[in-house]
């Protein structure tokens, strides 16, 4: 059902994934600044440890209890700093990262509700699944990366600055080296960046065929066409196997990287150091150090490379999020007022008169379809409500007026009382009116627990006939100014659909509705039938006119079946009285 008011987008000016992300940062930029100040001081307590050790060997060296004292508490209050300042920035980076992800699906949700119909025609399910099942996790893990890199640079600066204090060639060595090791996994950023979008594109089109397969699943077992399906998924999952294995190619690379150039700058100040000591430039305690910063240094350079690649992840994944934000919606609204009277398609020429049960009959289906969609203003046309064009009404409203219910819309996993009372404003009575003219009474007596029961996802606990059913209760429900129905009996049997016709009619008496359908049992109870043709009206009138006056209309209703037209029923026998019998 395409109907909830539009909600405000909210959605960010993101026209590239650098943008994006740049945002997100912006948007919890306080608790980044925070996590930032605890692991720019949780890597500084850690960065001062080996010196206090150093300068604790020393102290022993020279025999000078007094100073060991000082520097064992040294050590000691740098340990607790450490304690105190990684719980704080741990729990500041789960925060972070909770914020970005769930940042990320709550503008990707207001995106999807403002582009409405348009979502489904430009993006596939899959990869609007996708962003909420990996994409958020990347996202997140790009802002955590922030805190602890901030960090290892402030840290890497402070090791440098005492190395340099105590010997400027170990000093610049670590200044020269962390940047050389920078540029050596920068070939490595590019193929992989590559790499992962194309993983990206495959997990969402193998995602959208798992959807596919799983929404058709009782069709394909009744053709047999289980086992088909079942090898097109293997096949594409074998794609995905590939391409993952090929992004897990680099990234073993950079993983080795992270190992081995780390490795080889601490081997080299470890050398130097050695030779600083036995020439006699530096005491043992300031060796000490030196083997401890050695040690220190790989966390810090690790980190550095961990971030490239954590920060890659994060703007692959952000490309998709801003793909999604680029798109901008079919049609839009103005900022004009109505107050409603005849709703009129002028392409076609249908004409939904104010307080008319009006049905369309077209022989292409698809005629009627884009006539709802028109009229409900979900495709661009000349559509007139009242005396201003429709299209000059704010959208919200148009969505709010307007109800078009259709047999592509979902049933969401929840309370049934909540998947029928959509705003959560009907009353007891309105949901029992609404469940009898649709003919559901049955689905929720055969629920344990009624209307408080819980509907599986997509409601696939109930026959296609009892999801129509329920779609048409949830429709009535709402109690729209003007509601356009596509179908809505297609899927019920002909005992159910006889009482949906006379129920329907008296639910709707007064009210401006339009049904498409070809039922003469529907269309017998309806006030104007018009019939299409090419998507143009070309008669109008009852069904049971139509029946006597037209001969296409009558093979579209008779679906080509040379029946004799039924004579008019006798006097005193009411529109109602054969459906009150059936019902």
């Amino acid at each position: 059902m395409r109907s909830l008011p539009v909600a405000d987008p909210g959605v960010p000016d993101a026209r590239s994934p650098f943008r994006y992300l740049l945002w997100t940062a912006r948007s919890q930029a306080g608790s980044l600044l925070v996590g930032i100040g605890y692991a720019i001081l949780w890597w500084t307590a850690m960065a001062l440890v080996p010196a206090a050790v150093g300068r604790s060997v020393d102290a022993i060296w020279h025999e000078d209890m007094r100073g060991l004292l000082i520097w064992s508490a040294v050590v000691f209050g740098l340990g607790v700093a450490q304690a105190v300042t990684s719980t704080l920035r741990h729990r500041m980076a789960v925060f972070n990262w909770l914020s970005a992800a769930y940042r990320t699906v709550q503008v990707t949700v207001r995106q999807a509700t403002r582009l409405g119909a348009t979502l489904p025609k430009r993006v596939s399910t899959g990869e609007v699944v996708s962003v909420g099942n990996s994409d958020i996790a990347h996202i997140g893990n790009a802002m955590d990366i922030l805190l602890r890199g901030t960090g290892a640079i402030v840290a890497i600066v402070t090791v440098t600055v005492i190395l340099i204090g105590t010997s400027p060639a170990l000093g610049l060595t670590v200044l020269i080296g962390v940047p050389v090791m920078a540029v050596a996994v920068g070939p490595l950023l590019r193929p992989l960046h590559r790499r992962q979008h194309a993983h990206r594109d495959l997990q969402g089109e193998l995602s959208t065929r798992a959807t596919d397969i799983v929404a058709g699943l009782r069709v394909l077992r009744g053709v047999g066409g289980e086992q088909i399906f079942a090898e097109r998924y293997a096949e594409e999952s074998q794609k995905v196997r590939r391409a993952g294995v090929r992004v897990a190619a680099v990234e073993a690379t950079l993983e080795g990287a992270q190992v081995l150039l780390p490795g080889l700058l601490i081997a080299g100040v470890t050398w130097l150091g050695a030779r600083a000591a036995l020439s006699g430039e530096i005491t043992v305690g300031q060796l000490v150090a030196f083997y401890g910063y050695a040690a220190f240094l790989i966390s810090p350079l690790r980190t550095l490379t961990e971030a490239a690649d954590k920060l890659t992840k994060g703007h692959v994944a952000a490309r998709r999020v801003v793909r999604i934000l680029n798109l901008r919606p079919e049609v839009t609204g103005g900022t004009g007022t109505s107050q409603g009277g005849l709703l009129r398609d002028v392409a076609s020429g249908v004409a939904v008169r104010p307080g008319v049960l009006t049905a369309v009959v077209s022989a292409v289906p698809e005629e009627s379809v884009a006539i709802a969609d028109r009229l409900g203003r979900y495709a661009d046309g000349d559509v007139d409500f009242g005396d201003v064009p429709l299209d000059s009404l704010p959208i919200d409203e148009v969505r709010r007026r307007i109800l078009v219910a259709d047999n592509e819309a979902g049933l969401f996993a929840g309370p049934l009382r909540d998947e029928l009372d959509v705003t959560g404003t009907a009353s007891e009575e309105t949901l029992t009116r609404a469940l009898r003219a649709a003919c559901a009474e049955d689905v929720v007596e055969a629920l344990p627990d009624g209307l408080d029961a819980t509907v599986a996802e997509a409601g696939r606990e109930f026959s296609g006939g009892q999801r129509q059913r329920l779609r048409l209760a949830r429709a009535l429900a709402a109690d729209p100014e003007v509601l356009v129905l596509v179908e809505p009996t297609s899927a019920v049997d002909a005992h159910s659909e006889a009482r949906i016709a006379v129920r329907l009619a008296e639910a709707r008496a007064g009210r401006t509705t339009l049904v498409c359908t070809t039922s003469p049992l529907v269309l017998d109870h309806a006030d104007h039938v018009v019939y299409v043709e090419e998507g143009v009206a070309r008669a109008q009138g009852t069904h049971r006119e139509l029946l006597t006056e037209n001969a296409a209309y009558r093979a579209v209703v008779t679906r080509g079946e040379e029946e004799p037209v039924r004579p008019p029923e006798p006097a005193g026998v009411g529109r109602g009285k054969p459906g009150e019998e059936a019902a």
